[in-house]
């Protein structure tokens, strides 16, 4: 049985999914309602970086998951006859929502939408260019939060991503400040990302909440497979838990270690990441030994892939 693993902000790059578009129909098809739905030009953004928008949150979002989705689609219906047998279904942030859809919990469009809007508000949630967020290498994410704590820092754990990476946001005045903290407390690396805003933070709260107003008005459907909460990092298949999760997920932490570690001890262990990059995939070998993971971000690693089933 195989988990499914789709990527968060930070995996885009111009031109990726180019082959499956240029290959399948139903990529093309699935392009074109995102469009029509959100009347963003995706294609251009994704294929020649249109007015340079592939690195802004407000369409960086759907451009990732519009990317992971189709190519999920062309999985799904070329890897059918093989028998291809999903147990759970999971993403890093707004790979949440990809999720989501390839579990038919939300409908292609209804996630468009969505995801239109969560890019945003992300993106306009706090002043331009005041927040931020850094990447820690070298301790845990308990360590992190102790140092924090005992150092009474003004910042909070992101995404706990690995055992030895950590993600911290908030202000980009505190985030300065807590560097040489940090470097004397012996984390290897403290690198500064080149994103637009404090994502997972209580700095996003006013987001969170209008994002709410939006899922409170939907009707979740109950999910073809589990899937695992960012929010919880735990697995559930109940739509109110889902549901209830989701609408948390925006100002508190991704719990990336915890979700693959819930899955850890499953009788087969198999991953597949769906979608632009490979970072997902790195991080999972650094949770969990007993893992096998396969990327599927081109053409030719889908027919590998279909080949070797």
């Amino acid at each position: 049985m195989t988990n499914i693993v789709f990527p968060g902000q930070g995996s885009q790059f111009v031109g990726m999914g180019r082959d499956f578009y240029q290959e399948f129909q139903e990529v093309k098809d699935i392009f074109s309602l995102v469009e029509d739905t959100t009347e963003i030009k995706i294609k251009d953004i994704i294929f020649n970086n249109f007015n340079n928008l592939i690195d802004i949150t407000q369409f960086t979002q759907l451009a990732i998951f519009t990317t992971s989705i189709s190519i999920y689609n062309v999985l799904i219906k070329e890897a059918s006859k093989k028998k291809l047998d999903i147990k759970t279904i999971l993403g890093h942030s707004l790979g949440e929502y990809t999720a989501l859809v390839a579990s038919n919990v939300l409908s292609l469009k209804t996630c468009s939408k969505l995801l239109k809007l969560r890019g945003e508000l992300m993106q306009n949630a706090y002043k331009e260019n005041l927040s931020g967020m850094c990447a820690i290498i070298g301790k845990n994410c308990e360590e992190i939060e102790n140092i924090i704590l005992d150092n009474n820092l003004s910042i909070n754990v992101a995404n706990d991503n690995s055992p030895l990476q950590v993600v911290v946001s908030g202000t980009k005045e505190n985030l300065f400040k807590a560097e040489p903290i940090f470097i004397n407390n012996g984390v290897k690396k403290y690198i500064h990302l080149n994103v637009s805003a404090a994502f997972h933070s209580p700095l996003m709260i006013d987001a969170e909440e209008k994002m709410k107003n939006q899922l409170n008005l939907l009707d979740f459907k109950n999910p073809l497979y589990d899937i695992v909460s960012n929010y919880s990092g735990q697995k559930s298949n109940d739509i109110s838990v889902i549901y209830a999760n989701l609408t948390n997920q925006i100002s508190n932490k991704v719990k990336w270690v915890d979700s693959i570690k819930c899955l850890e001890n499953e009788d087969k262990n198999d991953y597949i990441e769906i979608g632009p990059g490979k970072i997902l995939s790195g991080l999972i070998k650094r949770i969990s030994k007993k893992s096998k993971i396969t990327n599927i971000n081109s053409v030719d690693d889908l027919n590998k892939y279909i080949n070797e089933l």
